[in-house]
């Protein structure tokens, strides 16, 4: 089903998305990037960019282009409520509403309000020329937002951070070409301080998207950085949010794919540390329509943070009663299986698992039966020869939960196979092919 976004009640709206299921990336209907994540109220609030494509009259074609924001929320990380659009460039008095500019945002909570902090092009260039921040307060973590009247005064540049320490005091964190740094009043709208430019990184390349956190004591800012020819994720640590900061290492490796930018923040929710990031999935041939993912972040213990290797399966739990995009995968054999768009001109209809020999397979983990009694499961499939799938659980020659018969012909169908034993909690499930012939699966599904 297509969504209007612009023209759909709010209500309906959140209706309609919030059974959305998300791996990565999380979110399958629009472009997203520049993921920031908070936690409020029990819940993981994101607040990313949003991509829209360039065309005449609507931005710069073959450049970043986005025009408003949108803010998605979860408890268990799987399954995602998009809140509509909280601020639009029509709707903020001081930005040039034809620029298409509303870069990576940040979003922090004092006393009972929520401050949302955007970058966008000023209009008016008595007031200086580029890019301004500034802030719109809500009541809720999912607005509505109201807009203040003018950016921030003595700020220049893009992707605002705020960090608030344990003494209650607030810091701005941007870039403008090098990474800026300065204090807050207590009314999050003014600079207490001066801007000052953040020493001790790196000299040579991009740095952008500063995101600092604190964990024991330590500080930690966190950014992109351009050294070779695409940005990988830094950090650098102080025992103090002005620094001097240490440079430690990178967080993310250059996109093995070339997606040119990534933007990075990082989360501790129900006890586990998680990196917010993006990449170009539903756009692989363009870089300036991105999209959302998490993975878990790990420290070790000397406080250094583990290097995170992106993945396709992402964090949390999917219900075996949903519908299982095997194609975001764990692990899976090393020839004979790919994973390819069903339809290349709507990439939002997403991905199918092609399984091309005899006992290539590919894993998905963390289902969860639950205590529910499931008597078959579903296979979306397609394949010209017809063909014969195990689906094991946990590894290659772990119990066989099913054995089902996927029939000959060029359309897709929807199989039903009966379970051959009963399953509980969480398992991993291990789908094979034991048969001669290409088997295409879009989706798998347990039903009670």
């Amino acid at each position: 089903m297509k969504i209007n976004y612009r023209h759909t009640p709010k209500l309906l709206l959140i209706l309609l998305t919030s059974n959305s299921f998300g791996q990565n990336p999380i979110v399958g209907n629009q472009f997203t990037a520049d993921p920031t994540a908070r936690v409020f109220e029990g819940k993981v609030y994101v607040y990313p960019s949003h991509d829209v494509a360039g065309i005449d009259g609507k931005g710069r074609k073959n450049w970043f282009v986005m025009e408003d924001y949108h803010v998605f929320s979860s408890e268990n990380l799987t399954n995602w409520t998009d809140h509509g659009v909280i601020v639009s460039q029509n709707k903020v008095n001081w930005v040039d509403s034809a620029s298409y500019s509303m870069w990576a945002p940040d979003c922090i909570e004092k006393e009972g309000k929520y401050y949302f902090y955007f970058p966008a092009f000023v209009k008016d260039t008595t007031k200086g020329k580029g890019f301004g921040i500034g802030v719109a307060i809500a009541d809720k973590p999912y607005g509505p937002f109201v807009p203040q009247q003018e950016p921030i005064k003595n700020v220049r540049g893009i992707d605002p951070n705020v960090f608030i320490d344990n003494d209650g005091q607030a810091y701005l964190y941007w870039a403008s070409g090098e990474l800026f740094v300065a204090k807050l009043n207590n009314n999050l709208l003014e600079l207490a301080t001066e801007p000052q430019t953040i020493a001790n990184l790196p000299k040579k390349g991009l740095k952008e998207g500063p995101f600092l956190f604190e964990r024991k004591g330590t500080y930690y800012l966190t950014y992109p950085h351009v050294r070779n020819k695409t940005e990988s994720l830094e950090y650098a640590v102080a025992d103090n949010p002005l620094g001097p900061f240490e440079v430690k290492g990178v967080i993310m490796d250059e996109s093995p794919s070339g997606c040119w930018t990534n933007h990075q923040s990082i989360i501790e929710y129900n006890r586990q540390w998680y990196l917010f990031y993006h990449h170009n999935d539903y756009s692989p041939q363009f870089d300036k329509n991105r999209s959302i993912r998490i993975d878990s972040l790990f420290f070790n213990e000397d406080g250094t943070i583990q290097k995170v290797k992106p993945t396709l399966r992402g964090v949390g739990t999917t219900m075996a009663s949903s519908t299982i995009q095997i194609d975001q995968y764990s692990r899976m054999s090393m020839d004979g299986v790919k994973i390819s768009f069903l339809d290349s001109l709507d990439t939002f209809k997403g991905w199918k698992t092609v399984l091309e020999n005899q006992d290539t397979w590919i894993q998905y983990n963390a289902v969860d039966f639950g205590n529910k009694k499931y008597h078959s499961v579903q296979v979306n499939t397609l394949s010209q020869s017809g063909g014969i799938l195990q689906i094991r659980l946990n590894n290659l020659d772990g119990p066989l939960l099913s054995e089902v018969a996927m029939p000959k012909g060029n359309n897709w169908n929807t199989v039903d196979s009966e379970l051959l034993k009963s399953s509980n909690g969480i398992q991993n499930l291990v789908l094979v092919l034991k048969s001669k012939g290409t088997v295409e699966i879009d989706w798998i599904r347990f039903k009670e």
